[in-house]
């Protein structure tokens, strides 16, 4: 595709697609409004955090980003996150938590500002893909564990995620009715809609509709009026507790941030965290968006977390959530026609406008809509299907996702993901990698009449694989690329499979040639094709 056929971008691009992109900009609004409260309140935070960091994530994030189709905001994989940190920094006083993770959240956006301007935009390349599937795994089921209990109306008595989990067979005597109608609603309208074959059907906002759907039951059942009602020889309690609490004024939903325990060891952990986690996720969705782009343009990942941190950075400030790009709201966005990066702009202005005009609306919104949303959110995350695809994958990869999802439900996501990269780094280790090339990959280059040969030897894994993409960013579009490798390569890693097959389809489709030599030679451990090859 030539350059002349791509949207422009910036103001000539606001000019040339403004009315694709305003009316995709709306759509996805619609799908962000109840996932930012709902996020919000799942993380323990104000719902005003959740609304904040939408509107920022898109008129300010989207202005400085590297993507040009991506939408910025909270997102599911921080949730787990955000809760923890407000649970363990405020010492179960959650306005005081809140207050200091705001702290962690503003020096998180400053650690990535300085990743982005450093160009650490190779960061995900530390990470194996089956880390980070473990660890979004992991994310959905903490969010069941949690939601669960929201959706049906019922005060759970276990306090750790396995304890939550463990009581979900015996709480269902305690279920309050109304509620768990509104929940429920809000599951199978969900589930429904992304059945539908109808075309019309299936552009329909499937969050909105369960969330106007619970409006209307909150209504029919008199949730903004403390009272009881009897069903079945049972009373049960309900009232405007069961609806979302918003401030009158957006500006009373302000909060500032609490650095008073910046002394503290575990709170560098939580600004680690969320720089972490926020970085590998946009960088992920961005790339995830870059290959399913129809104009086939390539994020400046660099520039990526410069806004993602630029955006954390005042979300920090003014009591908002960390965002980062997210990507259901990003596949959404290009179904509905976006072209630029305006359309994540006006998803953002089209919040802002909404939380000024109809904030009472939003107080309509019953917590357990929002909760039944959020489980078919976390059933996305961890449904069989992803734990069988791993499996697929071959017995490294399920074993390094299962340790990561077991560790981060039992401990936390940081460790989760820590024991999850050793797990990986063992592995490589047993399939004979030499400890020295476990972080740097031996390549040597020839390059003669736009032929470049690499020529591989050892091992190419996710922990030394920049190397390669250093070397293979030097190379200019439309050549020749051979990379070799010789019969003392004892692995090619999951993840460095996945990378050459993208690099050897982009780079094709740019007008190049890729070869790799001495690949088939190698054995894959199962017989799904992008498996982890070892030495015959």
């Amino acid at each position: 595709m030539n350059n002349e056929d791509k949207p422009k971008d910036w103001l000539p691009g606001l000019k040339e697609n403004w009315k694709s992109d305003i009316v995709s900009g709306f759509i996805v609004f619609l799908i962000a409004l109840p996932l930012c409260l709902g996020i919000s309140l799942a993380s323990g935070a104000p719902p005003m955090a959740g609304i904040f960091s939408g509107i920022v994530g898109g008129i300010i994030a989207s202005l400085l980003s590297g993507s040009h189709l991506t939408i910025n905001g909270p997102a599911a994989g921080l949730i787990a996150v955000v809760l923890n940190s407000i649970m363990v920094l405020g010492g179960g006083d959650p306005k005081l938590g809140f207050e200091l993770t705001l702290a962690a959240i503003v020096i998180a956006g400053a650690i990535q500002v300085v990743l982005g301007l450093v160009k650490a935009g190779n960061l995900t390349v530390f990470f194996p893909i089956s880390v980070v599937h473990g660890m979004m795994a992991a994310i959905g089921i903490i969010i069941i564990s949690k939601q669960f209990y929201v959706a049906l109306g019922i005060t759970p008595k276990a306090k750790t995620i396995g304890g939550l989990l463990l009581e979900i067979p015996f709480s269902f005597s305690f279920v309050n009715p109304e509620v768990a109608i509104i929940g429920i609603s809000a599951i199978l309208i969900i589930a429904i809609l992304a059945k539908v074959k109808n075309p019309l059907l299936k552009k329909l906002p499937a969050p909105l509709v369960a969330v106007l759907v619970g409006i209307v039951l909150g209504i029919v059942f008199d949730l903004a009026d403390e009272h009881s009602y009897t069903l079945l020889d049972q009373t049960y309690k309900i009232g405007p507790e069961k609806l979302v609490n918003l401030p009158d004024h957006i500006y009373d939903g302000i909060t500032f941030p609490d650095f008073s325990r910046w002394k503290d060891g575990v709170f560098w952990v939580m600004v680690i965290t969320i720089a972490l986690i926020a970085s590998i996720e946009s960088l992920l969705t961005a790339t995830a968006v870059d290959n399913t782009d129809p104009y086939r343009r390539k994020s400046n990942m660099d520039r990526e977390l410069l806004a993602k941190g630029a955006g954390n950075f005042f979300l920090g400030w003014i009591g908002g959530l960390p965002i980062i790009a997210e990507v259901v709201r990003s596949s959404a966005n290009m179904e509905n026609g976006a072209k630029t990066r305006w359309s994540n702009f006006f998803h953002g202005l089209f919040l802002l406008i909404f939380i000024l005009l109809l904030p009472g609306l939003i107080h309509r919104i019953p917590l357990a809509a929002l909760a039944g949303i959020l489980i078919m959110v976390g059933i996305r995350l961890a449904s069989p299907h992803v734990f069988k695809e791993t499996y697929d994958k071959g017995w490294d990869q399920i074993v390094i996702f299962t340790v990561t999802v077991i560790i981060t439900i039992v401990e936390d996501l940081l460790v989760g993901v820590f024991c999850g990269i050793i797990t990986a780094i063992l592995i490589q280790i047993y399939f004979g990698v030499p400890l020295r090339y476990i972080f740097v990959a031996d390549i040597t280059v020839k390059s003669e009449n736009k032929i470049h040969v690499l020529d591989v030897k050892h091992a190419l894994l996710f922990s030394n694989m920049i190397s390669l993409k250093l070397l293979l960013r030097k190379i200019v579009p439309g050549e020749r690329v051979d990379l070799k490798f010789d019969e003392n390569v004892k692995m090619i890693g999951f993840s460095a499979i996945e990378f050459l097959q993208s690099f050897k389809r982009d780079y094709e489709l740019r007008g190049g040639q890729v070869n790799l030599i001495g690949f088939e030679d190698l054995k894959p451990i199962s017989t799904y094709y992008g498996a982890t090859r070892i030495h015959k």
